[in-house]
């Protein structure tokens, strides 16, 4: 009911304290470059050559001396040969001469300009060329793009399909990424079932679980689910003993709150160094942070909603910082509001929300209705977070609010 907790931990303060402890983990493998896709690069790549790898002509045209365009009117040049991508021609050019030249061919000898086949007359085996050309003009120098040594992707970067096609051009095609992230996570709870499973009274099935591995999977990270842990002291024990020795990161779902059947706060007493316990958040309040021998460690609450929300808000960030990533910072962007939102002052909410184009090509942001924390169906409706600070209280239709698309950190 009080939506202010002196001891709960600010959403900023969270996330620095999470991010100024993680470092990336150490150890890299080599990747052929279709299986780079979405790694992080684990050291930078230079260039070894220049790229285009020759001055070459950025249209289809004819190769000539830049000192022969006239001063004024027309000139006549003797039409020598063709070049071709991939077959140069082979002589140099003389003043008055001219080569025929497709787009990639290198220039030939003693030419440094193309002027453009629908730019010439073309009477036999000569043209003729006007005043209006200029020296250097339609050519591709070599090294423009990217001079031989130049550092061309840096460590940390996580490769996308533009940068596969990039290193293929440097004739690469192996590369050393960081290796996978190993991630445990288990939920607690004797009403959980999973799936096939019959349920019991008061029993539900689990399905946070499966919101973590597609998360999981879907970031690049290597799964390893533990299944449902019951409470029981000694089951919760040997769970966190297990993941620590296998894992690189422990996230658990429920547990993390004052109750007397959770035993994750009393076994992470034992075993790890806890950070700390709670966020001025919601949903998502009971989020701990800390270690276990080698294994960082997240434990989330146990509503759906929650567990999702503070995954992409904390423990995403801090993944992909594990992974070597250098950019982990996702985009927010203003907007305005066509719901009324309730909220009172005391914690930062992010409630799930619908971005849309409007008629003026800009964009409007709706909120998805009920936002409870176990209304998982929020969460598949949504593609945006809006992220309602602190001291705000109740949003009216119009206002602008800040917006965290699922795009941008998906």
């Amino acid at each position: 009911m009080d939506e202010f907790d002196p001891t709960s931990l600010l959403t900023d303060e969270a996330t620095r304290q999470i991010q100024t402890r993680i470092q990336p983990t150490h150890g890299f493998e080599c990747v052929n470059l279709r299986s780079a896709l979405g790694r992080a690069l684990y050291e930078d790549i230079p260039s070894t050559r220049d790229v285009p790898g020759h001055t070459n002509s950025a249209m289809d045209g004819y190769a000539i001396r830049g000192e022969d365009i006239p001063a004024e009117g027309t000139r006549s040049f003797n039409l020598i040969g063709t070049a071709w991508a991939g077959h140069p021609f082979p002589v140099a050019v003389s003043p008055g001469q001219c080569v025929r030249i497709m787009t990639g061919a290198p220039l030939p000898a003693a030419t440094d300009t193309v002027v453009i086949q629908e730019q010439v007359q073309i009477e036999g085996d000569k043209i003729l060329i006007d005043s209006e050309n200029k020296p250097g003009q339609n050519v591709r120098q070599a090294g423009e793009d990217i001079a031989k040594n130049q550092t061309v992707l840096e460590a940390g970067r996580k490769l996308v399909p533009a940068d596969l096609g990039l290193l293929a051009s440097l004739g690469i095609g192996e590369v050393r990424v960081f290796r996978k992230l190993r991630v445990a996570f288990f939920s607690t709870g004797d009403e959980l079932c999973s799936i096939g499973e019959e349920l019991g009274p008061g029993c539900v099935y689990d399905s946070n679980r499966y919101t973590l591995f597609g998360m999981l999977q879907r970031l690049g990270a290597e799964p390893i689910d533990m299944g449902v842990i019951r409470d029981r002291k000694k089951d919760t024990h040997e769970a966190f003993e297990e993941a620590a020795k296998c894992a690189d990161v422990i996230l658990t779902s429920g547990g993390v709150s004052v109750g007397e059947a959770d035993y994750v706060k009393e076994c992470l007493d034992e075993l790890g160094q806890i950070t700390f316990w709670k966020v001025a958040m919601k949903p998502g309040r009971p989020l701990a942070f800390g270690r276990i021998n080698d294994a960082w460690f997240f434990g989330l609450p146990g509503n759906p909603v929650s567990v999702m929300v503070t995954f992409y808000i904390f423990v995403q960030p801090a993944l992909r910082k594990l992974m070597g990533e250098t950019n982990t910072t996702p985009l927010q962007m203003q907007v305005r509001c066509e719901s009324r939102l309730k909220k009172k002052a005391g914690r930062t909410e992010f409630q799930r929300g619908i971005l849309r184009r409007d008629d003026a090509n800009g964009f409007t942001v709706t909120g998805t209705g009920a936002q409870g924390s176990g209304i998982l169906t929020s969460m598949s409706q949504a593609n945006c977070f809006i992220i309602l600070p602190l001291e705000a209280e109740a949003v009216e239709p119009g206002s602008m609010v800040e917006v965290l698309p699922f795009a941008s950190i998906a």
